[in-house]
């Protein structure tokens, strides 16, 4: 019975909460603290900080501790499928219907005219990214490490991963 509501506490603030984590903190509050009564307000407050001072994603870290907090490794496992599994659920689905259409001429145009609206979103959290950097350690800095992950991912083939790690070094013991 445990797992049923391991599973339903998570499953239903995974369906309702538009926007991901951060929109469904409240939805799991409620589920955790108010339905099940698992956490106090004080205690879900205490897990909801320890868990945003972690990295990830918010929901399933916090899945996972309540999830094992209630039903040990198994009710994390639950807890976390729970939180994932409408967005899986709904995007095997919309990629199911997305291969069956592929040919279709409206999906070939829809397509096309999405591929834009992801580069401008993209080039606005670069440029938002790069002013956030240039407002925080200044514009030579930021500049130097801009272009040397540009040399070093496109004309030395340098894998991305070992670039970040390279440059979070980089700002902890420069700039740090």
């Amino acid at each position: 019975m445990i797992y049923w509501q391991i599973f339903l506490a998570f499953f239903i603030p995974g369906i309702l909460g538009y926007g991901g984590g951060p929109s469904s903190i409240p939805l799991i509050e409620n589920e955790v603290v108010d339905r099940y009564e698992w956490f106090t307000v004080n205690e879900f407050s205490e897990m909801l900080a320890l868990g945003n001072a972690l990295p990830g994603p918010i929901a399933t870290k916090m899945a996972g501790y309540i999830g094992f907090q209630q039903g040990g490794i198994l009710g994390s496992v639950v807890a976390i499928f729970a939180t994932v599994g409408p967005s899986l659920i709904l995007m095997i689905t919309l990629l199911g219907l997305l291969m069956k259409f592929k040919e279709s001429p409206k999906v070939k145009w829809m397509t096309i005219y999405i591929r834009p609206v992801i580069a401008v979103l993209l080039g606005i959290m670069t440029y938002d990214f790069f002013f956030s950097a240039y407002e925080g350690v200044g514009i030579w800095q930021t500049l130097f490490i801009g272009g040397l992950s540009f040399v070093l991912m496109e004309k030395m083939k340098v894998h991305p991963a070992y670039v970040i790690a390279g440059a979070l070094a980089y700002g902890a013991l420069v700039l740090g």
